[in-house]
């Protein structure tokens, strides 16, 4: 069989991060789950069992959480945005989908965020 995708993911990555407009939302940080796709051609599926072969989610966890904690955001619109911007440094993904959530902001609602997705051109 011929693989047609090849997709890692990030998924119900937590962090605290200071981030929002209400003035609540200023007096500390507050937690934000974020999840990451990113598509990688197939011929780079890595043909052995080697770390060294294929693309390293310590780095996406890594760049994300010093993004994330670097400041504070006005909105997750501008963090999803920010996260991307970062995943297109990397040549070798083709496709990205950034999801942020705030899971905490009203009682009766599981999470409010927003999902960004780009194709490199």
């Amino acid at each position: 069989m011929k693989v047609e995708r090849f997709c890692l993911f990030v998924k119900g990555f937590e962090i605290e991060v200071s981030i929002g407009i209400h003035d609540f939302e200023r007096n500390g940080p507050q937690r934000l789950a974020i999840a990451i796709e990113i598509e990688i051609d197939p011929k780079l599926l890595p043909q052995q069992d080697a770390i060294s072969l294929t693309f390293d989610y310590d780095w996406i966890r890594d760049e994300v959480r010093r993004l994330a904690t670097g400041r504070h955001f006005e909105l997750q619109e501008t963090l999803a945005q920010e996260i991307m911007a970062v995943l297109s440094q990397r040549r070798e993904i083709a496709r990205a989908v950034v999801e942020t959530a705030k899971p905490d902001v009203y009682p009766d609602v599981a999470a409010v965020g927003c999902r960004i997705e780009a194709r490199r051109q």
